[in-house]
């Protein structure tokens, strides 16, 4: 058995082709250019990569994108001046800072100063909380996990009833990704480190979301047969037949897990790319969202 491929990178162009036809019919009927800030604290080589990225993704869909560059030793309280002000700025409808923070900085508190309505990462406290409960709807929901809903879809699989297992716990991915399936009336088990026999709870899903960090961790003869799997794990691990000396690879074995699987998502051009284009999307709704007012 040979997994079919969740071509992530052909979802999101698609994603962002509408995008940018709706972005140019708003401009058409004279409505504002949805509008995407970025903080930057720090010069942190990969979150630099990822800011450079999604101001590219903007401008191919026609958003405006500002970016805010502040040095590593900005304080709290400059950091949170910088989202005030643009919590009032009516040009700017999405705001997003790019994690992690350079220590000493309140990472709740920094993300709690921005207004809900330009949410658009969806890490507002309220935001989760709404995911979190039963009748209620955020806002904004969190990128990647938005991301991973898309690709799972894709797949055609029924989630409701269906055995899930999210390795990893964080409030990036984790988490929401456990409560979105939990929406989806999925059966929902989130391992982690502390975990009782991985493999095992690993072989009994028919839906498996990794995001652990750690290169390789799940292996092949731990899937179910016809699994779904959903890798978000990007490691680098060493190559020297590689120009750059390494290559990107997940948190799931690729060559293993591919001939157990149904489906399974390739690192890169699987997870990531989605990242972006749902953040394109919230911005967009942000923008709707501010028209309504």
């Amino acid at each position: 058995m040979s997994a079919s491929i969740i071509d992530g990178k052909q979802i999101a162009e698609e994603i962002k082709i509408k995008i940018k036809n709706v972005v140019s019919k708003r401009i058409e009927d004279g409505k504002s250019v949805p509008g995407l800030a970025t903080i930057l604290v720090g010069n942190d080589p990969a979150s630099m990569v990822y800011v450079n990225s999604k101001h590219r993704a903007c401008e191919e869909v026609g958003i405006h994108s500002f970016s805010y560059n502040l040095p590593a030793e900005s304080s709290q309280t400059d950091v949170e001046t910088v989202v005030s002000q643009l919590n009032k700025d009516p040009e700017i409808h999405g705001i997003l800072v790019q994690l992690p923070l350079p220590k000493g900085l309140d990472e709740e508190r920094i993300l709690s100063t921005i207004s809900l309505e330009k949410d658009v990462d969806g890490f507002h406290p309220i935001n989760i909380g709404r995911l979190a409960q039963k009748g209620r709807e955020p806002l904004f929901i969190p990128c990647t996990p938005a991301g991973v809903m898309v690709l799972l879809e894709s797949t055609g699989i029924q989630l409701s009833g269906a055995k899930a297992v999210v390795l990893g716990r964080s409030n990036i991915v984790g988490m929401p990704v456990a409560l979105l399936l939990t929406k989806a009336n999925a059966t929902v088990t989130l391992c982690h480190s502390r975990t009782r026999d991985l493999p095992h709870e690993i072989s009994q899903a028919d839906i498996v979301i990794a995001a652990i960090g750690k290169p390789n961790m799940v292996k092949g003869d731990w899937i179910k047969p016809g699994a779904v799997i959903i890798d978000v794990g990007i490691n680098r691990v060493e190559d020297a037949t590689r120009k750059r000396g390494y290559r990107l690879v997940g948190d799931v074995d690729f060559d293993s897990a591919s001939q157990v699987a149904g489906a399974i998502t390739p690192v890169p051009g699987g997870v990531g790319v989605m990242t972006i284009a749902m953040l394109l999307q919230n911005t967009l709704l942000a923008a709707e969202l501010a028209d309504s007012k």
